[in-house]
């Protein structure tokens, strides 16, 4: 039986947190520098925490040395057990119909690939009860570049669960062309839905495998083309 390395996107993909990492983010900047609205006009989606980060201190003329950076993650994800209890966050359409599928049929293990740290994710997670899902995973403080993720979660997968999978059995679902660009070159599956903030025609032209709406027929498509 051939193992399949499911590897799930956080943040338009699986869920909407109702914007509580930009406002923790942001909240972060102004505590410690004084900096209203910090990130303004920067796009967070398919970047590593860091990534976003560095971003800001560099736009704002900020050092990022000196262990500045771990004090804004620190301050961030005190922020974060707060502002993910919200009225707006929630789970995207099909996800758990899909989680609950995968988790069941045989030759399939769950992970993440996201750019969220990993106390960020299960923060995240923690407020739809997803954790539990998702044993295993790569995360922005494994490395800020997302492109070398993928390589890491298969990495944890083989010493954590002494589970062996080829790049070409690793599907990645996300909802940027970063999700797509972080796992087409190894030869991995990469879909692609349109529940974040790039609509599905923008996506068409990123090099997807499956492109969907969203993940309410996902595991259609993963039956159907024995993914």
């Amino acid at each position: 039986m051939v193992n399949r390395f499911v590897l799930f996107d956080i943040d338009g993909t699986l869920i909407d947190p109702g914007g509580a990492g930009r406002r923790s983010m942001s909240k972060a900047f102004y505590q410690m520098f004084s900096i209203r609205d910090a990130f303004a006009g920067i796009t967070m989606a398919g970047k590593t925490d860091i990534q976003i980060i560095r971003e800001g201190l560099g736009i704002h003329g900020l050092p990022s040395s000196d262990g500045i950076v771990d004090s804004i993650l620190s301050q961030y994800l005190k922020n974060l057990e707060i502002e993910i209890d919200n009225t707006r966050r929630h789970i995207m359409p099909g996800v758990l119909e899909l989680l609950g599928a995968l988790k069941t049929a045989d030759g399939y293990w769950l992970g993440l690939l996201t750019g969220n740290i990993e106390r960020g994710a299960r923060i995240k997670l923690s407020a739809f009860n997803l954790n539990r899902y998702f044993p295993v995973g790569a995360f922005g403080d494994d490395s800020e570049d997302r492109n070398s993720l993928l390589p890491i979660a298969v990495e944890k997968l083989r010493t954590s669960r002494n589970i062996h999978v080829n790049y070409s059995d690793c599907i990645v679902i996300g909802d940027t062309p970063k999700d797509v660009q972080c796992s087409k070159p190894l030869g991995a599956t990469s879909i692609v839905v349109s529940t974040g903030p790039y609509s599905y025609e923008s996506l068409l032209g990123t090099g997807a495998d499956y492109i969907l709406r969203d993940l309410s027929d996902a595991m259609d498509s993963v039956e159907e083309f024995n993914l």
